[in-house]
């Protein structure tokens, strides 16, 4: 083994997959790329972190609510060059060419594009002040059978992802889950 700056372990931790998060603030319709999020408990609650900088973090504070997208690696380069524009200044839904469509529970847009929209209220904010944490509460989630591709990709942290491959079934030796399944 050999010594790794400490600025670059998040990389070897890094979560996924890459998502985007749509919000809706005095009427405008925005969307942003994110990789730090995490699953908290089943219900769901998924806590993502935003920076306060970025216009998500003031529609997402105001409102305290809005839309995760799952997209598929058919979408990388169209996430990538979401997260390389700002806020309001562009309608990232006519840019890149995305369906935005009304949710059923929140006024953030779902996006067509995607394999999946999981549309979520804020819950808690006891860490935004600090540490720009929110915790969202799934309310409603839509996924599209028919969509042929459904491979996510994951952010390295420095430019280059990994996309998800095949998929090794070991449900029989989850003894904890035999009930459910």
């Amino acid at each position: 083994m050999r010594e790794l700056p400490l600025a670059k372990a998040f990389q070897l931790i890094e979560p996924g997959p890459v998502v985007l998060l749509t919000t809706r603030y005095r009427e405008q319709e925005n969307i942003m790329t994110l990789s730090w999020h995490m699953m908290m408990e089943f219900t769901p609650l998924i806590g993502v972190l935003v920076s306060g900088g970025n216009y998500s973090f003031a529609a997402l504070k105001k409102t305290r609510e809005c839309v995760i997208a799952i997209p598929t690696v058919d979408l990388l380069d169209k996430v990538v060059g979401i997260g390389n524009c700002d806020g309001p200044a562009v309608d990232k839904f006519k840019k890149f060419k995305l369906s935005p469509a009304a949710a059923s529970r929140v006024r953030a847009p779902l996006i067509m594009d995607c394999l999946a929209n999981i549309e979520c209220r804020v819950v808690d904010t006891g860490w935004v002040n600090k540490y720009n944490l929110f915790v969202l509460e799934g309310v409603k989630a839509w996924i599209d059978p028919k969509r042929r591709e459904r491979r996510t990709f994951h952010a390295n942290g420095d430019g280059t992802f990994v996309v998800d491959g095949k998929t090794r079934n070991l449900r029989r030796r989850m003894t904890k889950w035999q009930a459910i399944i």
